[in-house]
């Protein structure tokens, strides 16, 4: 088995590409996991994307994975491949501490499913990737394993809660990793990182082995990767029912009953200040830049409002932390001390007085309803991820187009579509006069995934990205 000589050349090669180069003897699972441990070793002090590294495990594992190929041995389609995970996931026999002290030390005795399916397909667990307490806020930090930088700029944030997830594989750490998302947690970071993300539809991916449980009917568990065919590969393995998460009742090949568009151009529809403001001109700009190519390569685009969405964070915000903040409230009591300011802060959090909880219930469903209506006219919808290019660790206002606005902010383009459940795509575009990534989001009717990873790939490749190493 022969290998290559430039080690950069092996880091930031995607995870399809890593698995062709493998099954072909092009380079061994080996020395795959060497390359990707020596670049842990040289960019992670900086980063601090990693909090526990399954060194020994990864090395013997792709021995084996060598052994299978040189043997003629059926191979999967992550074979040899390192791949990262979110620390909210369990993994069997090694740590899973949530960012928090209340876990420290835990170790699951089973595997997340979507852990499970990823080293079914031969993929190799390499490392857990930080993230904020509970996964409950949009900066990655924490009491037991610190603060996550943005390897485009060590002194902005890669965001959260995925943000570890982000950060390592921006940084070339990982070629493609597992996070979560519950209003922006893997769409968010990746924009902020420059590389891509998908949350599909609620119930595609199943929700088994994550934490917390009890909010699992807003949570999604996504892919993340440097490339949107990576982000194709990781959900086709990903998704489909495993028989315990009571969402994920969509069989594999399921999709929407009007997928098949009997060659007719897609109808795209585009927002961005309109629906979403403020938010940053070079953003704006990058959208309207990706309307302008979908158009030039033959749909049918057109500027588009969206008059029915209301405040779909402040729904968000009152169902899930409605329902997650009397459960923390209860695992904390009497060690409230080792909470971090984001748990401490959940803790302060009043519950909601039970009319506005079921106020934000109906806002969730007339959302959905209106979401329905926009899909019965249009195939895919086009906005930003982020509002803003990466902040400063710890902002708690922004400032965007002029306006002073929280730190919540953030999260007004990606939240409306976990509220839904409908499927969306964080695709890296561009970047921002600071040198820092510009991603737009696509989004589709419930389970038309294949949809915004077609369209996806096609602005990825022409979207002027240029070189996505990060400075380090």
């Amino acid at each position: 088995m022969s290998f290559m000589n430039d080690d950069t050349t092996i880091f930031y090669r995607d995870a399809t590409e890593l698995a062709h180069l493998i099954r072909t003897k092009e380079i061994s699972p080996v020395e795959v996991i060497k390359v990707h441990l020596d670049r842990i070793e040289t960019v992670n002090p900086k980063v601090n994307a990693v909090v526990t590294l399954m060194r020994d495990d990864a090395v013997n594992a792709a021995k084996a994975a060598e052994k299978a190929v040189m043997n003629g041995d059926v191979l999967g389609p992550l074979h040899g491949v390192p791949f990262s995970i979110k620390d909210a996931l369990d993994t069997a026999g090694v740590l899973t501490q949530r960012g928090s002290r209340l876990f420290a030390g835990n170790i699951p005795a089973q595997d997340a499913t979507a852990v499970a399916r990823f080293k079914a397909a031969g993929g190799i667990p390499l490392m857990k990737s930080n993230l904020p307490e509970f996964s409950a806020w949009t900066e990655t930090d924490n009491l037991v394993t610190g603060r996550t930088n943005n390897p485009w700029n060590l002194e902005r944030t890669p965001g959260g809660s995925s943000g570890g997830e982000s950060a390592a594989i921006a940084a070339g750490m990982t070629p493609i990793g597992i996070g979560s998302d519950v209003a922006i947690s893997v769409r968010g970071p990746a924009a902020f990182t420059g590389i891509a993300a998908l949350k599909a539809t609620h119930g595609r991916i199943p929700y088994t082995g994550h934490y917390p449980a009890v909010t699992q009917r807003w949570w999604h568990v996504g892919p993340m990767a440097r490339t949107v065919r990576d982000v194709a590969l990781g959900y086709s393995i990903l998704k489909g029912p495993d028989g315990v998460d009571g969402y994920a009742v969509h069989q594999s090949n399921a999709d929407s009953s009007d997928v098949n568009l009997a060659g007719r151009a897609l109808k795209i529809g585009w927002v961005s200040d309109g629906a979403f403001g403020p938010v940053d001109s070079e953003i704006t700009a990058a959208v309207k830049a990706a309307a302008m190519q979908l158009s030039d390569l033959g749909f049918d685009v057109e500027e588009v409002r969206l008059p029915f969405l209301g405040d779909p964070l402040a729904t968000l915000m009152t169902t899930v932390y409605g329902e997650i903040v009397p459960y923390i409230k209860k695992l904390v009591a009497g060690r409230e001390s080792d909470l971090h300011e984001i748990g401490k802060g959940i803790i302060a959090f009043s519950d909601p007085s039970f009319s506005d909880y079921l106020t934000a219930e109906h806002n969730a469903e007339a959302l959905r309803s209106g979401f329905a209506g926009f899909f019965q006219k249009y195939d895919v919808l086009l906005c930003p991820v982020n509002p803003m290019t990466a902040t400063p660790h710890g902002a708690q206002e922004l400032t965007v187009n002029g306006e002073t606005v929280s730190w919540m902010h953030v999260m007004r383009a990606t939240s409306p579509f976990n509220v839904t459940g409908l499927p969306a795509l964080s695709v890296p575009y561009a970047f921002s006069s600071e040198r820092l990534p510009i991603g737009i989001q696509l989004v589709s009717k419930w389970l038309n995934e294949a949809t915004i990873l077609r369209l996806g790939a096609l602005l990825e490749r022409r979207g002027g990205l240029g070189d996505r190493r990060p400075p380090l």
